[in-house]
């Protein structure tokens, strides 16, 4: 039910379009930029229909045309990768994205190599878990285990895809041969999995992600989850953003908690981002947390003393104001 009510939220807000005119920034009295934001039109750049960001994007893009003077409309994307590309083209305004693809932007590395974007963040916010899943008839045990396998590695450009195939390098395997990569979002994941045309998805999201509970309350011992741990020391060498945590076994009526690798996000903007909307907004995040946790409960792990904590993408003005 909570999340026929969150996506519906979202549905209502989700555009297609163009990132929306902005006003300039206003000072305060006394030449101090104004926590306040002007009148205009924002877009948000969110990720798959059946992720997090997708869910939450909607909630924020509603809190900001609650309670500031500009109307906001949330997208549905392939999300990080194509979030940023079109986040520096214009086409949206804020954008979500995982901290490792964004660290990739703005040092010109993986898929922005050459090109270091020019984009900066309003704050850290929840962190996203790897969830490795596979079906037991698969034989499928380990990452290893997944050569020569049917493996859904995330849309096109998404984040996901991103750690999906630092996974696979790091357990020794050429994603482009040795598996056979489908990029589907996740619903088609979600449906190939249930139909058995998968033998295994990676998905990087917030818990609980409600596709990845279609799987697990569809197919119930049918599917696992593996234990990825062992390959973070090779994924810290690629980017030290990268740490272990667990999937708890609450998350998705599992029999014990699952070891896993986890990866903050990022809300991200363009450098020439109003200061006053984004001191606005990075203060009604943590001003409206539990608002948001009733979108879904990934934003109860937003964590203000966490916030600034974005290298090497770096802060925007308005948002150090506001966490200040």
């Amino acid at each position: 039910m909570k999340r026929a009510v969150a996506a519906a939220a979202v549905l209502a807000l989700a555009v297609t379009g163009c990132g929306g005119k902005q006003q300039t920034d206003q000072a305060a009295p006394g030449g101090t930029q104004s926590c306040e934001t002007a009148e205009g039109r924002i877009t948000i750049a969110t990720g798959n229909s059946g992720g997090v960001y997708y869910v939450l994007g909607g909630g924020l893009a509603q809190l900001v045309s609650n309670n500031t003077k500009l109307r906001a409309t949330a997208a549905e994307t392939g999300a990080s990768v194509q979030n940023i590309q079109q986040l520096v083209a214009g086409n949206y305004d804020v954008a979500f994205s995982l901290a490792d693809t964004a660290a990739d932007a703005v040092n010109g590395k993986g898929s922005f190599a050459g090109k270091p974007q020019k984009i900066q963040a309003l704050s850290r916010i929840y962190p996203n878990s790897t969830q490795v899943l596979v079906r037991t008839d698969s034989g499928i045990n380990s990452v290893a285990d997944m050569k020569g396998k049917r493996i859904s590695t995330g849309s096109p450009k998404s984040g996901t895809e991103v750690i999906a195939n630092r996974l696979l390098q790091a357990a020794g395997l050429k994603p482009d041969a040795d598996v056979q990569a489908q990029r589907l979002d996740l619903a088609k994941t979600a449906d190939g999995m249930k139909a058995g045309t998968l033998d295994g998805l990676v998905w990087s999201g917030g818990l609980p992600t409600a596709q990845i509970t279609d799987i697990t309350t569809s197919l119930k011992d049918k599917v696992k989850f593996l234990d990825i741990t062992p390959l973070l020391p090779a994924l810290k060498q690629v980017n030290p953003v990268y740490d272990q945590a667990v999937i708890p076994k609450a998350a998705y009526g599992q029999p014990a908690d699952v070891p896993t690798v986890v990866v903050p996000n990022l809300l991200l903007v363009r450098e020439d981002f109003p200061a006053g909307n984004a001191c606005a907004i990075t203060k009604l995040i943590f001003d409206k947390q539990a608002e948001l946790a009733k979108v879904h409960p990934a934003a109860k792990e937003i964590s203000r003393q966490l916030a600034t904590q974005t290298d090497p993408v770096p802060l925007h003005p308005g948002a150090k104001q506001a966490l200040g």
